[in-house]
């Protein structure tokens, strides 16, 4: 198996009433988690990583990581840039094997906006790369960008139409009240505003920000249209918290080997979780 575009998997998200999860990956035990997951339960799923991400590992080992998932467990993995804003950085990757990017021109006027995704779409379709891009921003932090809330805005349902047309993207990131990072209260998304997205547009919708939203707001965004979940936030926090909690209780450990392993499992749990949210299981 291969790396591959997200587009097939979202279409067919968006047929069966269910969502792909796009987990933020980070470094090799990530990537394993994910992809060990995925196979046990059949589901597609889309390793996304941002910038930051790539910076830190490195993306031919990202690419070497991923594929060699692909393989042992026999998937269709979507290795994904997430929150990519450098045209030539989009590029540069796309070029050395990457299938999945999401452009992020959501801090530029309207019209500037559409230029940065008309010329990611028309490089990237080239190498049968899908393109999802954002209308509206969210507010929270992600990587390190940081959005103030007094920033953020909402997407706009009749200028979603203009910006899927003039810019041919595969999939739309929406801003609906969902945001970066943990939630200080109980989230509200505006599904009066999702639906009338949904309604005017027909390429799968996606969710970012999706750590810390209850399941049945999840659901219910996904029957109002979404196809993608973002998850990141809620990976991490499992991760280092089954680390710290293994070092209160081993201060003198020094294996990586052993201390990562539940971490592994906390993840996973985690992963399991989304996935059985969005009802992917069973959707290979």
């Amino acid at each position: 198996m291969y790396l591959v575009s997200n587009r097939d998997m979202l279409y067919r998200a968006q047929r069966g009433g269910y969502a792909v999860p796009a987990f933020n990956i980070h470094n090799l035990e990530t990537v394993q988690v994910i992809a060990e997951t995925a196979a046990e339960m059949q589901s597609p799923v889309i390793m996304a990583g941002t910038p930051g991400t790539f910076n830190y590992a490195g993306v031919d080992y990202l690419l070497e990581i991923c594929q060699a998932a692909a393989r042992r467990y026999k998937l269709p993995l979507a290795l994904h840039l997430d929150h990519h804003q450098a045209i030539d950085d989009i590029q540069f990757k796309v070029q050395q094997g990457v299938r999945s990017v999401m452009v992020d021109g959501s801090h530029l006027p309207f019209v500037d906006n559409i230029a940065l995704v008309q010329q990611t779409v028309a490089f990237c379709h080239r190498y049968d790369a899908s393109v999802e891009a954002e209308l509206g921003r969210l507010g929270g932090e992600e990587d390190d960008l940081m959005v103030e809330g007094a920033d953020s805005f909402f997407t706009d349902p009749d200028a979603a139409i203009h910006f899927v047309e003039r810019t041919g993207i595969d999939s739309l990131a929406v801003a609906i009240g969902s945001a970066h990072g943990l939630y200080s209260g109980e989230p509200k998304l505006d599904f009066i505003r999702l639906a009338a997205i949904q309604q005017r547009v027909s390429i799968p919708l996606v969710l970012h920000g999706a750590s810390g939203i209850p399941e049945e707001m999840v659901k219910k965004a996904i029957a109002c249209g979404i196809c993608k979940v973002n998850v990141a936030t809620e990976l991490k926090i499992a991760f280092a918290e089954a680390i710290k909690s293994y070092f209160t209780q081993h201060p003198a450990e020094n294996d990586p080997r052993k201390y990562i392993a539940p971490a592994k499992v906390a993840m996973k749990a985690v992963v399991a979780d989304k996935i059985r949210i969005c009802g992917s299981s069973g959707r290979l």
